[in-house]
């Protein structure tokens, strides 16, 4: 039998444990006196001066030879139970910064889908709703043997674990990718290699848009000044998969970082909507850098500077300038016909 009680803590689920036998029930402790059977024949015990957690007396049901208790601590329950960003947790407040700071929340059903194919390691926790488990049944296989915690919650409960309504119906908790360095990059690097350099780029669905372009495209590196920017939940859910054929890069600073490239012998090529070659009339490296900048201020001057060709996509007119993840589609859909 199983009951609950209230504590300070919350629901705490509590059991009935039976004696060490009903005779010594019966026959009370001869040291203490307790358990002795009354005048009336009555066996009921006295009332259980032992309080659960929560502060709260429990009286023995009348003549049961059951007590209630609180359950006692197994060898789990001694552990802390980390439960990443949206669970409870015993561990100091230290390590849950630094785990917030490694943890990352990323949701949306094509992308959890991709991420799962590509690296399922690094998946701490997940919760679903119960419609979309279907989809997801290898996940599941795989997450329960291998011990990784997940729950089938509904529509609200996943909104609260995944901080937005926009989940797609699906939740992980992971730990985060971090990015390579230029020299790391450069080692591999193919013959026929277009890299996006993104200057002060930070809007979650921009990035998403920039990743879901580059894996179409065939564009594998992304050399950013926060490779946790291409983490976020809203970034990987607008990529629709596509955040997994990327690859975040990382310099000293943004600057070294095209200098780097620059001295590996990429072209950096820069971007902008009011000067430049026609994109139409341009020659594109095989080997580049392709730089862009936020919408509003465009690229730095410094980061102009270092560029050897720069590029302008020709319109009517009629707007001040494309959104930057949509000039990414257009400068890579050419560099791609140009040397796929």
């Amino acid at each position: 039998m199983n009951d609950e009680f209230k504590g300070k803590s919350g629901k705490v689920k509590v059991m009935y444990v039976r004696g060490d036998d009903e005779s010594s029930s019966r026959a009370g402790n001869p040291r203490t006196g307790k358990g002795a059977p009354r005048p009336d024949g009555d066996r009921r015990s006295s009332r259980n001066t032992e309080k659960p957690r929560g502060g709260r007396d429990r009286d023995v049901a009348g003549g049961s030879p059951w007590r209630t208790v609180s359950r006692a601590p197994s060898a789990v329950d001694d552990k802390p139970d980390h439960g990443g960003i949206g669970g409870k947790s015993g561990i100091d407040p230290e390590q849950i910064r630094r785990q917030r700071n490694e943890e990352t929340r990323v949701y949306g059903e094509n992308a959890c889908q991709a991420l799962f194919q590509s690296r399922p390691d690094c998946i701490v926790r997940a919760w679903f709703v119960q419609s979309v488990t279907p989809r997801f049944r290898d996940a599941l296989k795989w997450m329960a043997a291998n011990r990784k915690a997940y729950h089938v919650v509904d529509d609200a409960e996943l909104a609260k674990a995944s901080g937005t309504e926009h989940h797609g119906g699906v939740c992980f908790l992971i730990k985060k990718r971090p990015g390579i360095q230029v020299r790391e990059w450069l080692a591999k690097a193919p013959e026929k290699d277009c890299v996006l350099a993104l200057e002060d780029i930070g809007n979650p669905h921009n990035l998403g848009g920039i990743m879901r372009s580059c894996a179409h495209f065939g564009v594998k590196g992304l050399l950013v000044q926060d490779a946790s920017l291409l983490e976020s939940g809203a970034a990987v859910r607008t990529a629709e998969g596509g955040a997994e054929h990327v690859q975040a890069i990382s310099g000293e600073s943004f600057a070294e970082g095209l200098d780097a490239f620059r001295r590996a012998g990429y072209a950096i090529v820069t971007t902008s909507s009011h000067q430049g070659e026609p994109l139409a009339q341009a020659a594109l490296p095989a080997k580049m850098v392709l730089v862009l900048g936020q919408e509003s201020d465009g690229l730095s001057d410094t980061t102009l500077e270092q560029g050897d060709l720069s590029v302008s996509i020709g319109g009517t007119g009629n707007v001040e300038s494309l959104n930057v993840s949509v000039a990414t589609g257009i400068l890579l859909a050419e560099w791609w016909r140009q040397n796929a």
